[in-house]
């Protein structure tokens, strides 16, 4: 899981944008761990959501995710 994890920061923090779809992570994820499930990947960002490294941030119609303290987000 801590790989996972790793692999998702580095996706978030290398990412032009600062918000992004699930789909989108785990289509970077992928490519560090083409083996690694769907699944796996969502408890790994739900376990960073937890520890506050990652945010959620809803549109309403959808879900996104987003690097803590990296671009404008509502707790700012």
């Amino acid at each position: 899981m801590e790989e996972l994890k790793n692999a998702i920061l580095e996706f978030a923090e290398t990412n032009k944008k600062t918000k992004f779809y699930f789909n989108d992570m785990e289509k970077g994820v992928r490519e560090k761990f083409p083996e690694a499930k769907a699944r796996d990947i969502k408890k790994a960002a739900t376990a960073l959501v937890t520890e506050e490294k990652l945010i959620y941030f809803s549109t309403g119609s959808s879900t996104m995710y987003g690097l803590k303290g990296r671009g404008q987000t509502e707790d700012h």
